[in-house]
């Protein structure tokens, strides 16, 4: 509720830049350290917790980590060491471990550590909450030999808004298995939750289904750019042992282009040029190259569908089932003979409306929730009428118009998951990537406008740190909002520039939807957290991230100078 809200804004404590010696990213919603100390860390340290299944892994990497991580802070703190003995145990309790990893379970947990020696303590209500206090306890451990500690802390910590994450699309550019865990892992390291695998799309299909396989061995681009049953329980495995769900996206009836390699029947115009010759945008097949929607009046269209559903539910257990619904070209329908014909007395919308009526209760029936991207309900040609998604069976994820279509979304009853273009692609930014692009012959140096980009400009870090997801809503509209989730498009991306693309710039997205972006008189605190983000990402880098500096070094070590007055 908002007063939620306002109570935790009303207790945050601030970082580095007031007083505040070593960085925890995101940062916590109570921070008591009245009197900053540090207390030496024993070799031997340990951390002791109940038997869980994916709970004692963690706790198991975390004890390495804390042991062996020889990170230096690029400002040293300047912490009193205690003379008490050094800290040999961290104590986990966890009140429900039964808690299953779904959306909405609770991931507060309360961290002490002692200044005398004495053990220190995580307790959690749930085995989830229990990795975030490990994660936040791990960053503030630092130095070399002897190992130290912050000390004389109390921290009590919850998330804003249940839903965190960051989309990733291995379609268009394919990411080995090795990459998609260093994202996972990150995202722990972030207090993320969410893995919005965007798996499929027109230009290929790598997901190999045993229920449909021949969707991954005809439309995948090589045998070696396949994800096989085997990898997918690795990511999934990997990502609960972080606290991190997956959640599986297979876009339709638009972006499937790459299913008319197996049936070339059921998808109308696929492999076929976007933008023909002279044509007017109006008239593309569709939005950039890579054509193919699966056609709604083919039979053959719903037994594939419905293996294809089938064999996803099985691989991915999380209750959230992505089933796309975007950017549903109309020219690319009105070229099928079989379409053209419905439309002398029908409409593209009734078209629509046939694959859902037939698509949701078939992805219902496996017990899921459905996820759409909003282009099914608010597209200006092609959507369906509100009727035939019911608000408890159905999220909306928002890409356009910023905070108005949230605020149309939640207008209408559903739960949305924010993602807008304007703030949250990841993407943007970097020029056009079709061919034979004449806007780029300019002498003016007009680059195609926007750099060719369509979302243009580049979302920097602060731009997506400022973004208030629920900004105009009414509380009970607040209600609805169940967070967001930062998008890397690949067209212009593959593993090479993973890293640096997507961090440090989901690390604001994590701390504005975990502990805000306001400071406690409720105003903005972007300026007070540029030093604490050189900090994390400096420590990211030595944890093996590749995130892009956000400023000189020589910033974070003459404070305040890189700051603007104006």
């Amino acid at each position: 509720s908002i007063f939620i809200i306002i109570f935790f804004l009303a207790r945050i404590s601030y970082g580095a830049a007031v007083g505040f010696p070593i960085t925890v990213w995101p940062h916590p919603t109570v921070f008591d350290w009245t009197h900053p100390q540090a207390i030496r860390l024993s070799p031997a340290f340990t951390i002791s917790s109940a038997a869980h299944r994916y709970l004692t892994p963690a706790v198991r990497r975390y004890i390495r980590r804390i042991r062996s991580e020889k990170h230096l802070p690029l400002v040293p703190p300047r912490l009193n060491l205690t003379s008490s003995p050094p800290l040999r145990r961290l104590r986990i309790t966890v009140s429900d471990a039964a808690a299953p990893l779904a959306h909405g379970v609770d991931e507060s947990y309360n961290l002490s550590i002692p200044c005398t020696g004495e053990p220190a303590a995580v307790a959690a209500a749930t085995a989830w909450g229990a990795m975030r206090g490990l994660e936040t306890f791990s960053q503030l451990a630092y130095s070399k030999a002897p190992r130290r500690l912050g000390c004389g802390i109390y921290i009590s910590d919850a998330p804003l808004f249940a839903h965190r994450g960051v989309l990733l699309d291995t379609s268009r550019n394919f990411y080995e298995l090795e990459h998609l865990l260093r994202l996972i892992g990150a995202m722990s390291m972030n207090k993320l939750n969410v893995f919005h695998w965007h798996i499929t799309d027109s230009q290929s299909f790598p997901l190999l289904l045993p229920s449909e396989p021949d969707l991954a061995d005809k439309g995948a681009y090589s045998p070696e750019m396949k994800y096989t049953p085997a990898d997918v329980a690795t990511v999934v495995e990997y990502a609960m042992e972080r606290g991190v769900r997956v959640i599986p996206e297979i876009d339709m009836p638009a972006h499937t282009g790459s299913w008319s390699k197996a049936f070339p029947e059921i998808v109308a115009c696929g492999d076929e040029f976007w933008w023909p010759a002279g044509a007017d945008w109006s008239d593309r097949l569709a939005s950039e190259p890579g054509t193919g929607q699966l056609n709604p009046l083919i039979p053959n269209t719903y037994r594939v569908v419905g293996n294809a559903i089938r064999g996803v539910a099985s691989l991915f257990p999380d209750q959230f089932y992505h089933a796309g619904g975007d950017e549903i070209t109309p020219n690319c329908w009105k070229s099928d003979p079989s379409i053209r014909k419905f439309l002398q007395n029908g409409t593209l919308s009734q078209v629509l409306e046939i694959f859902v009526n037939a698509t949701l209760p078939a992805i219902l029936s496996h017990n899921r929730t459905v996820i759409y991207w909003e282009d099914i309900l608010l597209d200006a040609e092609i959507r369906v009428h509100p009727s035939l998604l019911p608000p408890r069976n159905v999220i909306l994820q928002t890409w356009n118009n910023g905070t108005n279509n949230t605020k149309r979304i939640v207008g209408l009853g559903y739960r949305a998951v924010v993602s807008s273009s304007e703030y949250y692609y990841l993407d943007c930014g970097h020029g056009g990537w079709v061919g034979n692009d004449t806007r780029y012959d300019d002498l003016k140096g007009g680059g195609g406008g926007g750099g060719g980009s369509w979302c243009s400009p580049f979302k920097t870090w602060q731009t997506i740190y400022n973004y208030d997801i629920a900004s105009g809503l009414s509380e009970a509209e607040r209600e609805l909002v169940l967070g967001g989730e930062a998008a890397l498009w690949s067209e212009q991306a593959d593993p090479t520039v993973m890293d640096s693309r997507i961090w440090p710039r989901a690390a604001a997205l994590s701390e504005s939807l975990w502990s805000g972006n306001r400071d406690r008189n409720g105003n903005k605190r972007c300026a007070e957290a540029t030093d604490r983000l050189n900090e994390w990402r400096h420590r990211m880098v030595t944890r093996g991230i590749a995130a892009e500096p956000i400023q000189p070094l020589w910033c974070i070590k003459n404070p305040g100078m890189c700051n603007t007055v104006n």
